[in-house]
């Protein structure tokens, strides 16, 4: 049988799900809506519309096809039968865990559970409106000083979801005229963020301040106001932003600065306070700190951490705060609680770093490719192809190791990986038995990628 290169591969899944480009788009979409008469009646019968019939689904069901036809088991939406750590449970077996955002350990931490049960049966499971209204209750105001007081910023302000506060926030403080420079490989939410804005849109090679300074020595003056997103620590590659020297050009340049501590709270800096520790800055010289409360912080939501007349504008305009529910008390309460935990427990933050370096380490001695990874709390392992990750995720599950495969099109094809999530609950024997373990299957993985033919996908797509 012929074997299939990954652009074959490629382009079977954009033939089965019939999408040819935007020329084939356009047919299928021209005399697609009939036009009415002038008295309103229509001039054609419409069929009852079907969820099956969007490309959306098609490509999905695409993608689930070709699964099967290669024996790869589904990595996605395991159900974890307990509080997930250094170790799982799923069907019933123990395996290694690298599929978990608990980077200091603090999940499930009796202190944190204290802090949520006790705001629960104070203020119940709900703040039941949202807070511009009715929901504001005093713990939130509590977690958000102290996030404040964490960045040594005037003010905070704390959303329902990490998402929803990058597309919100980026949305609310910047419309058409102005200009956003976006790291390449920043989050999806920041990229869905300035595509609702309506302001213009720069994609800036990765990590290169010497490309985004020409970019803004030829666009910035065109636009009334300009931002500069990056992330602290990168949610795909485990390295960390050139913060220095974006400080420098942002000042140069009249723009303001934003930067994401998603993966940077509780991971970069000598106490673990992010990404302004590691570098040695003074915070108050980025202007929008954003973070999650689902990581370091184990709980759920977003937060947004600056000056107070920023905080003033998004609390009172911002929709995914005006129009939301307020963050469960007991999610506030608990977060609280793990940010107090970061700051009395360094010894986890001291113990992460130190996995992070060993893990780093031992995967290069193992001829791993580790992509651009600095030693942070996320390893990448790049295998190459979409399928090749797949394999090589099953085959672990197999072994007793849980690391998920990210595939296209979240990152390009090609650049498939495991993404290894660090804890400080990880002990050297586990890191070093699990990626002993990715060593020894790497090969088996590409033999079973290799294996897959063009007759294969055709039998997919049929059914057979």
């Amino acid at each position: 049988m012929a074997k299939l290169s990954d652009a074959e591969i490629a382009a079977l899944v954009g033939r089965f799900s019939g999408e040819q480009g935007e020329p084939a788009k356009r047919r299928a979409d021209s005399g697609a809506v009939a036009a009415p008469y002038a008295d309103g009646a229509l001039s054609r019968a419409y069929p009852a519309p079907s969820f099956e019939d969007l490309p959306a689904y098609k490509r999905l069901e695409v993608q689930l096809k070709v699964g099967k036809a290669t024996g790869v088991t589904q990595p996605f939406f395991m159900v974890h039968e307990g509080c997930a750590h250094a170790t799982t449970v799923v069907d019933g077996r123990t395996l290694l865990n690298f599929s978990t955002y608990d980077y200091l350990g603090l999940n499930g931490d009796p202190r944190v559970n204290a802090a949520a049960v006790a705001a629960m049966e104070r203020y119940g499971t709900s703040a039941s409106a949202s807070r511009l209204v009715a929901g504001e209750r005093p713990v939130h105001r509590e977690l958000e000083q102290a996030l404040a007081a964490h960045y040594g910023t005037e003010d905070a302000l704390v959303f329902v979801s990490g998402y929803a506060t990058n597309v919100t926030v980026i949305a609310t403080l910047f419309d058409r005229g102005d200009i956003i420079f976006e790291d390449a490989l920043v989050h999806n939410s920041i990229v869905t963020g300035a595509l609702n804005s309506g302001a213009t849109r720069v994609a800036v090679p990765h990590n290169d301040v010497e490309a985004l300074e020409r970019l803004l020595k030829e666009r910035r003056h065109r636009h009334r106001r300009a931002l500069i997103v990056t992330e602290g620590v990168f949610s795909m590659d485990g390295n960390c932003a050139r913060l220095k020297e974006l400080i420098a050009l942002k000042k140069r340049y009249g723009c303001f600065l934003m930067v994401d501590e998603a993966h940077a709270l509780g991971v970069t800096g000598k106490t673990g306070r992010g990404s302004f520790e590691r570098e040695g800055i003074n915070p108050a010289q980025v202007d929008i700190w954003m973070g999650t409360l689902s990581k370091t912080l184990c709980t759920c939501g977003g937060y947004i951490a600056g000056a107070k007349a920023l905080v003033m504008l998004l609390r009172y305009t911002a929709p995914a705060f005006v129009y939301s529910v307020g963050l469960s008390p007991a999610l506030a309460a608990a977060s609280l609680k793990a940010l107090t935990l970061l700051h009395e427990e360094t010894w986890r933050v001291h113990k992460l770093q130190e996995n992070a370096r060993y893990a780093l380490d031992t995967a290069r001695a193992l001829g791993l490719n580790t992509g651009l990874a600095e030693g942070t709390s996320i390893l990448p392992i790049l295998v190459g192809s979409s399928l090749k990750a797949a394999f090589l995720s099953n085959l672990l599950m197999e072994r007793g190791v849980c690391a998920l495969p990210v595939i296209h099109p979240v990152v390009p094809e090609g650049e498939a990986r495991l993404r290894l999530f660090l804890s400080a609950a990880h002990e050297k024997e586990h890191l070093m038995s699990a990626l002993k373990t990715i060593a020894d299957c790497l090969p088996v993985a590409e033999e079973k990628a290799a294996a897959f033919s063009t007759s294969r996908v055709r039998e997919a797509e049929h059914g057979r």
